[in-house]
């Protein structure tokens, strides 16, 4: 019996003991970014694809506006009413109560609802098992009250609730990935135009493979939101010499050169990691093309360098990774991937060498910090939908 047929069953279970029959069950998944992190917010380019991970949520509807919710790998649950939308220190709720804020501010008619959520995206890895509850609250009270909304418009109202309710200024690809995943494909998003095309990922010799630092991001959300700012800094710099620039996107390296001092300064730093990675992406998106995954994987190496040296977004864990897969014949590609400071690093690599490169790195990394090493050998799989 598959993970997914035994969640399935957990939560229908639960949901009866409190709330009876669910009207039906949401699947949405976790996500991997194989290249262009941090380019979301910049307007740039990003490579997502959604995963065999997933959250699920059990849902029905009540007559009058409690909101009751159920949090079955957390042990805890929580009540509100649509009345007295509110953030709580509790945390997890306020990525279903965002998106509820979210829909009676656009004028949205709720009623009160009952709601079971579960789910095996690992916390904390960079996997974003809050963009997937995001969107799986989202899908599922549009089919509970008929709300006709269309993908893109439940993946804008998800990232609004992060930005504005939890408080995260995320970009947009961590909720896209979520509801328009494809099965073995991966995604060219341009995260301006919100255009997007998939492209074929060969996964017949290459198997995708997460390391998990073990370490919890909690710096993740304030530098986040600093980095962020220091982008933003960078671009009113850049405009005042080169006004048609409105976001790192529009940016070269001659004008990240000449505009921003060079040499320590953070917002020159954080500025030609981000031009630099957009650049990286429609490169890389070349390679799949082609399918040169050995020329792929070279730039998710220089991802992480990136990422290390010049946004500052890394750790000494995912940085020891890294470095421990960087020579492995095996190893096509490595990278830290999420927001940072912890979470998981993303490996490409082939597939008969899975188990002997598992030994070797959960080894060294207990040997050099102690630590039992998580693994997660993850399959590209299809975004939100009805179960």
């Amino acid at each position: 019996m598959n993970i997914s047929v035994i969640l399935l069953s957990r939560i229908t279970e639960i949901f009866r003991q409190h709330f009876g029959v669910p009207a039906f069950i949401v699947r949405s998944p976790g996500r991997i970014n194989l290249i262009g992190e941090h380019t979301d917010y910049n307007l740039g380019f990003v490579l997502p694809a959604s995963i065999d991970k997933a959250v699920y949520i059990a849902i029905n509807k009540r007559d009058d506006k409690e909101i009751n919710l159920v949090a079955v790998d957390l042990n805890e649950s929580f009540n509100t009413s649509l009345d007295t939308i509110q953030y709580t220190d509790k945390q997890w709720p306020n990525y279903i109560l965002g998106v509820v804020d979210q829909l009676q501010k656009k004028g949205y008619i709720l009623s009160g609802f009952n709601a079971v959520v579960a789910g095996d995206v690992p916390l904390g890895a960079g996997l974003s098992s809050s963009a997937a509850v995001e969107c799986a609250t989202a899908y599922a009270l549009n089919e509970l009250f008929v709300l006709e909304l269309t993908k893109k418009a439940m993946i804008q109202l998800s990232q609004k609730a992060e930005n504005e309710f939890v408080g995260v200024q995320c970009g947009i690809m961590d909720q896209f990935a979520s509801m328009f995943g494809k099965k073995e494909q991966v995604i060219r998003l341009d995260c301006r135009s919100l255009e997007y095309e998939y492209m074929p990922f060969d996964t017949l010799d290459n198997q995708i493979i997460l390391f998990d630092t073990g370490v919890k991001h909690s710096l993740a959300s304030s530098e986040y939101n600093l980095r962020r700012q220091e982008c933003e800094a960078g671009v009113a710099i850049i405009q005042k010499k080169y006004p048609q620039v409105q976001s790192l996107r529009d940016a070269d390296m001659q004008m990240v050169n000449t505009c921003l001092p060079a040499g320590d300064d953070a917002i020159y730093r954080r500025c030609k990691y981000v031009v630099e990675e957009i650049q990286r992406v429609q490169d890389a998106c070349t390679d799949l093309i082609q399918q040169d995954i050995a020329s792929f994987g070279k730039k998710m190496f220089a991802t992480h360098e990136g990422l290390s040296r010049l946004y500052e977004v890394s750790c000494p864990e995912a940085d020891a990774l890294v470095t421990m897969v960087t020579n492995h014949p095996a190893v096509l590609g490595a990278r830290m991937m999420g927001g940072g400071f912890g979470g998981c690093t993303i490996n490409i690599m082939k597939r008969e060498k899975i188990e002997e490169l598992i030994n070797i790195v959960t080894q060294k990394y207990s040997e050099q910090f102690g630590r039992v090493l998580k693994t997660y050998i993850v399959n590209i799989d299809n975004g939100t939908s009805l179960v």
